[in-house]
């Protein structure tokens, strides 16, 4: 007998396939700092939750013009790639919602920084998207 998970749904090698395929075309954009194209792969207007420095949960949307502002500020101007060095665990609601949680490494010329976040993906004609972004301490910036 085949216990289905509490989400009631298993993702297939595909599904699986997919969304890592997304990520590392989402990953690749950001690693040139090029964050027209990472907007490209989100479905807006985008969520984004995330806790102050009081202590407070906070939530956002974004639309793209947003994202695209805050982003290029956060991500800086230089030159040189980024990289990133990630372990996802993606959780399947159907096969077209998808819960990944990251445990991350990104270097940059200024060094070397530890992350921890999830998204909320969605898949749309075929296509994954990011819906929802959520990551502690950047409250203060929502």
């Amino acid at each position: 007998m085949t216990v289905l998970p509490e989400t009631g749904y298993i993702p297939t090698d595909e599904d699986r396939a997919s969304l890592d395929a997304w990520f590392a075309e989402y990953d690749a954009h950001s690693a040139k700092r090029d964050v027209e194209r990472m907007a490209d792969l989100a479905a807006f207007p985008l969520n984004l939750v995330s806790d102050d420095s009081a202590g407070d949960g906070r939530a956002a949307q974004w639309d793209r013009e947003q994202f695209v502002a805050t982003m290029t500020h956060v991500m800086g101007e230089g030159s040189a790639d980024i990289t990133f060095e990630s372990t996802r665990t993606p959780v399947f609601l159907s096969p077209a919602m998808a819960v990944v949680f990251t445990d991350s490494v990104m270097t940059t010329d200024e060094g070397t920084q530890r992350l921890r976040y999830a998204d909320i993906l969605i898949r749309r004609g075929g296509s994954w998207a990011f819906q929802t972004m959520i990551q502690g301490g950047w409250g203060d910036n929502l």
